[in-house]
């Protein structure tokens, strides 16, 4: 079980930081009693945070469901980050992008 984090590469590393903690807190209280949710909370708690590309993107948010999407007021309210809530399985398209470092 893991959660993904996915951040637009365009996004400054402050606005960055702060969107990863704002996905992971919404993706909880959105997906909470998700059997899955549950199933992290209470066996893995692991997160992957990727830097993506803006068609990557759009690409994993059509590839898997259950996703909560952040935007930055100070940004004209852009997405900045996109948390799917976590599972087991993932699309083979996730295990290509690159981790944020």
């Amino acid at each position: 079980m893991k959660m993904y984090i996915l951040v637009r590469e365009s996004v400054a590393l402050g606005y960055a930081m702060n969107a990863v903690g704002h996905a992971s807190l919404a993706c909880f209280l959105k997906y909470a009693s998700h059997r899955d949710m549950q199933n992290w909370l209470a066996n893995s708690y692991k997160k992957v945070t990727c830097k993506v590309t803006d068609e990557e993107l759009t690409a994993a948010m059509h590839a898997a469901d259950n996703h909560v999407v952040i935007t930055e007021s100070v940004l004209g309210h852009e997405t900045v980050a996109v948390a799917f809530c976590p599972r087991k399985e993932w699309p083979e398209s996730f295990g290509e992008l690159k981790l944020y470092r």
